[in-house]
Formats: C-alpha cells, sequence, structure tokens
C-alpha cells in the first residue's frame, strides 16, 4: 500500500533540496576519495536512493530498512532504476546500527522518525554514524495544531489516494514532532536550533554538518 501512494513529487524535491543545501559540495570527507558515502535510514521501499543516484554520479548508497517487506519491493525498484551497482540494500535497525560511529560521508532519512516510540535514539544514531566533516540531512512530517488542520492536509495532498492509503497519512501526522520538539531533540546533539526549519506545509528539515575532527 505504501509503495502504491504517489511519492513522486516528495522524493523528488526531497533530493532537489539535498542537492541544493550543498552537502556534497565539499565532496568526500576522504580526500583521497571521489565518492561519497551515504547512508540512508528508513528507505523504505528505495525510492529516494534511486532518485539521488539518478542525479548525482559521485555517491554511492547504503540504504537501511528494519521492514524486510520493505526491502523486498526496494529491490525491484532499485533494478528497475539500474542502480543495482550504486545501492546497497541492508536489513538494519536504524534505532541501533552495529555500524562503526564516524563512518558515512553523509546520512539521509525521509519521514522515518515519526515512526520511532524514541526519535530522539534514531536522530542520535544518525549522528553517531556520521563522520566527522560529513553530513546529516533528515526530513519528516510536522505535527499540525489540530485536527481539522490534519483533515485538511489529508484532502489537500491524499485526496486520490485510497481510504486506507489516506488514514495513513493521518496517522503520520498525527505521530509527527512538532518543529519545537525537534530543535529540542536536535540541541541534544549539540546543534543549534536553526538546523532545523518548517520546508513545507508539512515537513520539517534538518540541515547539519558534524564538525571535523581536531588534530592531536
Amino acid at each position: 500500500a505504501y509503495d502504491n501512494m504517489d511519492h513522486r513529487a516528495v522524493n523528488e524535491a526531497f533530493v532537489s533540496d539535498l542537492l541544493a543545501a550543498g552537502v556534497f559540495d565539499e565532496g568526500p570527507v576522504d580526500p583521497e576519495a571521489d565518492t561519497s558515502f551515504v547512508l540512508d535510514v528508513g528507505t523504505g521501499t528505495g525510492l529516494i536512493p534511486v532518485e539521488l543516484c539518478l542525479r548525482f554520479e559521485q555517491c554511492q548508497v547504503i540504504a537501511v530498512d528494519a521492514a524486510t517487506s520493505m526491502l523486498e519491493i526496494a529491490r525491484i525498484n532499485v533494478a528497475i532504476g539500474l542502480c543495482e551497482h550504486r545501492i546497497q540494500l541492508q536489513h538494519v535497525d536504524g534505532k541501533q546500527m552495529e555500524y562503526d560511529s564516524d563512518l558515512f560521508d553523509g546520512v539521509m532519512s525521509n519521514s522515518w522518525l515519526h515512526h520511532l516510540p524514541d526519535p530522539g535514539q534514531g536522530l542520535s544514531e544518525m549522528w553517531r554514524v556520521c563522520k566527522p566533516g560529513g553530513w546529516l540531512f533528515s526530513r519528516d512530517l510536522l505535527r499540525p495544531q489540530t485536527a481539522d488542520e490534519v483533515e485538511r492536509l489529508v484532502a489537500q495532498h491524499a485526496a486520490q489516494e485510497s481510504a486506507g492509503n489516506q488514514q495513513l497519512l493521518r496517522q503520520s501526522l498525527h505521530a509527527a514532532l512538532t518543529l519545537d520538539e525537534v530543535r529540542q531533540l536536535a540541541s541534544q546533539l549539540g546543534l543549534p536550533p536553526q538546523c532545523v526549519e518548517v520546508t513545507s506545509d508539512r515537513h520539517w528539515t534538518l540541515v547539519a554538518r558534524k564538525p571535523p575532527s581536531q588534530p592531536s
């Protein structure tokens, strides 16, 4: 049902905004590398990594999800996009990743944190595996102030979807974080509040670069 929803505009906007944020401008953290290694957490059916690889050649993506059912569809989407040589799918729980700290040139996620009982844990894990000098780009839904506003957004953005898919969006909006809540989570990682901004009528976006390691 999730894969049948029309995410094209949202996915294209995510990648456009990621590229426009300039996170790739400085190149890979390793000066001897010519490819950025990116982790996509909560990749779902893998459409955003495909979109990124089609529009930016200098990256390789490890795309992870805790749901094997999502990854099965993601494998099909990656194959259709002819990106099997650049996207590696892995069954990983983003809340407790076994990757070493300071591993990836960049970490991204889209509409993943609102699914977690403790969103701060997920945000902290993404920050942990990001290299010093690397970047984090996370976008998720913004919780409306009223139930009426939820219904307005569902009607505006999911009118052509099935009743079941409309309910998925409705539940996600109710489960989402407010701007203040996200900024509080960011502050716990030492990030300034302005790194989190409202970027659409229903999304917030966090863009941050991890401070480089200090020479010993």
